[in-house]
């Protein structure tokens, strides 16, 4: 039973993997792709989040809108790599996952803001 129930963790794993339809990036691969001018910035957290500090010239849309898609169509194109953070980096995968299933190239931030600001980043409140 043990053994079987191993494989069957081990099969969900690689299936959540294989499911994966973006890349994460760490804080320093992030920073020399958002440098490019061929990148949108999205930040995907609350409005208040955002006031507090983000990443110059990002985009926000709060993933947990129900227009979240909506605002996404309209505001992002399609032909653009869209670097996705948020806090931590669980909501920008989820962000990720579902502009990746229309046709987007997203590209999380692995650890979101908390990470960036870490590493030194510039945010802004502008």
């Amino acid at each position: 039973m043990r053994k079987f129930l191993s494989i069957l963790l081990a099969a969900l794993g690689m299936n959540t993997a294989y499911g994966q339809n973006f890349e994460n990036m760490e804080v320093k691969e992030f920073a020399k792709l958002i440098a490019g001018s061929s990148v949108v910035i999205l930040d995907v957290r609350k409005s208040e989040e955002y006031a507090e500090s983000h990443i110059k010239g990002a985009i926000h849309i709060d993933q947990f809108q129900n227009d979240f898609m909506e605002q996404a169509k309209s505001k992002l194109p399609k032909d653009k790599t869209i670097a996705v953070y948020c806090r931590s980096g669980r909501r920008s995968a989820n962000a990720a996952g579902r502009l990746a299933r229309e046709g987007y190239k997203p590209v999380n931030l692995k650890g979101g803001i908390i990470a960036w600001t870490k590493e030194g980043q510039p945010v802004t409140k502008e």
